[in-house]
């Protein structure tokens, strides 16, 4: 298994089968669902194969594999998995099927159009740049992807949103942001590339490797003085924070996701926003950690005002939409958090609530979005009294609200409560401060599913239809990960502290006095 070039297949079978999708006849839609819908079982196929692969408690990165890209730069087309990089290749795997069977129906058939063939198939390109984007060892090759995936994001957003006008204003603000983003990072590449070309480096020549910089960085050899570092570390931190979003960068993300179909908005939110906080782990902290030391108290007070900003804002939200939207700016604020608090339990806890949030957020935000189909509104004053008429999507709803709001026993918990505690002997405040959070997440969740839920049926929810079988084998396997990652969370967490461990705290104690 190891001598097979499966993370090259791993990104290359969803580009393949989206072209196998453009390829079907016009007129064939239910055959381009379903090419693309195989291609990705299949991906999920191989992902679980390299789950059983890999040796959680190896040393480095496992099923590498090298090959000369740009030999004159220092680029070489270099991939590699670590535990989060698993992990998170793992939520892409199975997001992406059950994100094309939940999005079925969201565009018709049209004679001689090839609308559905483009939805699937920008799905499936998004799968095969994320997936790029978490193997890569190369920080050329990560750039190019972690850009490139922006342009079937935003033909997804603004192509295939519920109001044309408000959706292609959304995609340009998306593709805005995250583009300002890209082009600050670029610059840190460059800067880190000519760092690396100096004769203070230990290198010969720049590199773009990530382990040579990483371990360079790590030995304090990296050969640039601490404000050229602090430079380039901010240029990456801007792009993984209007990525993931960390506040106040994060106003794109609720128009996003509102105009969005529940489908496109669960692959930006819990799959493409992921790359984001996954770049703060495995860039800033690597090749940073001084830096990411220095900084630390700063992203962390921006990570806890995003925290409760982002509950807040649910609180008063109208929309369901909108609501499901600004918490995850909350969610993320936890993420981050625990990133920047550098201890191994709130880092462990920040790996493992990338899995769980994405989880979470797509059972919710999928449930969500069949109820607004159903009833054509997504305003929360028009609904009301649903778990009358459709009793199945109203409990799916309430077990996803409440895996949202870290309720114990589903999996959220253990991530959050993994944060909270390693944040706490270190930055007290910021803990006791982002504990509270959890009140108010209670409070958004329960007061939403009071609203549309129960009470006497609304007028124009009286024939809302309960879940489907399809809508059922979209949801299940969700709640049935939440439930499970919830009461028996260790084989996430055994793949994922020891890679946490190695890339980030191990470095501190050898090279940086944390703060």
């Amino acid at each position: 298994m190891t001598d097979l070039p499966v993370l090259s297949a791993l990104w290359l079978l969803p580009l393949i089968g989206a072209l196998a999708v453009i390829a079907v006849p016009p007129t064939r839609s239910a055959a381009a669902r379903a090419v693309g819908l195989t291609t990705s079982c299949v991906v999920l196929i191989l992902a679980v194969l390299c789950a059983i692969g890999f040796e959680a408690g190896a040393p480095g990165y496992q099923f590498v594999e090298e090959h000369e890209w740009i030999p004159s730069f220092g680029a070489g087309y270099t991939l590699g998995i670590d535990g989060i990089a698993l992990t998170l290749a793992l939520l892409t795997a199975v997001l992406v099927p059950i994100l094309l069977l939940a999005g079925w129906n969201d565009t018709p058939p049209a004679s001689r159009s090839r609308r559905t063939h483009t939805y699937v198939a920008l799905i499936l390109v998004v799968e095969s740049m994320v997936m790029v984007s978490f193997v890569s060892l190369d920080i050329l090759l990560f750039y190019l992807f972690f850009e490139a995936m922006l342009v079937p994001m935003y033909f997804l957003i603004g192509g295939f949103g519920r109001d044309a006008g408000r959706a292609r204003s959304a995609s340009v603000t998306f593709l805005l942001y995250n583009l300002a983003g890209g082009l600050v990072m670029l610059a840190a590449v460059i800067g880190l590339y000519v760092v690396t070309a100096s004769d203070a480096s230990p290198f010969s020549a720049g590199t773009f490797d990530l382990r040579a910089i990483a371990d360079a960085a790590a030995a304090g050899e990296l050969g640039a003085s601490p404000g050229v570092l602090n430079a380039l570390f901010l240029g990456f931190l801007v792009a993984f924070a209007v990525k993931a979003p960390l506040w106040p960068l994060h106003t794109w993300l609720p128009g996003a996701a509102t105009e969005s179909t529940p489908a496109t908005a669960v692959l930006m939110m819990a799959v493409v926003d992921k790359v984001g906080t996954f770049g703060m782990l495995r860039y800033c902290l690597q090749l940073f950690p001084e830096s990411s030391a220095t900084f630390a108290p700063a992203v962390i007070t921006l990570a806890v005002v995003g925290i409760v900003y982002g509950a807040v804002l649910a609180i008063g939200a109208t929309d369901i939409m909108r609501l499901i939207a600004y918490t995850s700016i909350s969610h993320f604020g936890f993420i981050i958090l625990g990133i920047f608090a550098m201890t191994s339990q709130s880092q462990a806890g920040s790996a493992l609530y990338m899995v769980n949030h994405g989880i979470a957020t797509a059972a919710l935000f999928l449930v969500a979005g069949f109820l607004v189909t159903r009833r054509g509104s997504a305003l929360i004053a028009d609904h009301g009294g649903v778990q009358k008429v459709a009793p199945v999507l109203a409990g799916t709803f309430l077990v996803a609200g409440l895996a949202t709001l870290s309720l114990p026993g589903l999996a959220p918990f253990v991530s959050e409560f993994l944060v909270l505690v390693g944040t706490f002997p270190r930055y007290g405040v910021a803990a006791v401060i982002a504990a509270s959070a959890l009140v108010l997440s209670a409070i958004y969740v329960l007061w939403l599913y009071q609203r549309v839920m129960t009470g006497p049926v609304a007028a124009g929810s009286e024939r809302i239809r309960d879940l489907v079988p399809r809508e059922i084998a979209v949801v299940a396997p969700l709640l049935v990960l939440v439930i499970a990652l919830g009461v028996y969370p260790r084989p996430a967490l055994d793949i994922l502290t020891p890679a946490v461990e190695r890339t980030s705290v191990e470095q501190l104690e050898t090279g940086v006095a944390a703060p």
